[in-house]
């Protein structure tokens, strides 16, 4: 999985729009291989980027948990925390 890519499910707030496309432009890069498309490939990178955007909202939308939401400072200390032991860094 793209390092990149955060999970979006059970947060509160829910993730935005924004995080989703953001996520699913990572997916899309990740499967084709390029960062930037060619002009060639432009359209169909885009087109790539909406329905995967539109399968995540889908699936968001329709997941169901018995789980508390997660909050997403408590969630970035953690991330903090385990990269600070993996590369040895304090916290910021």
């Amino acid at each position: 999985m793209c390092r990149n890519i955060k999970t979006l499910f059970n947060f509160e707030p829910p993730a935005t729009d924004e995080e989703v496309r953001a996520a699913s432009l990572q997916f899309v890069r990740k499967l084709s291989g390029f960062n930037a498309p060619s002009k060639a490939n432009t359209a169909a990178f885009e087109a790539a980027i909406d329905e995967v955007f539109e399968a995540g909202k889908r699936l968001l939308s329709s997941l169901e948990t018995q789980a508390p939401p997660r909050d997403r400072a408590v969630e970035a200390a953690r991330a903090r925390a385990r990269n600070a032991q993996r590369f040895g860094r304090a916290p910021a």
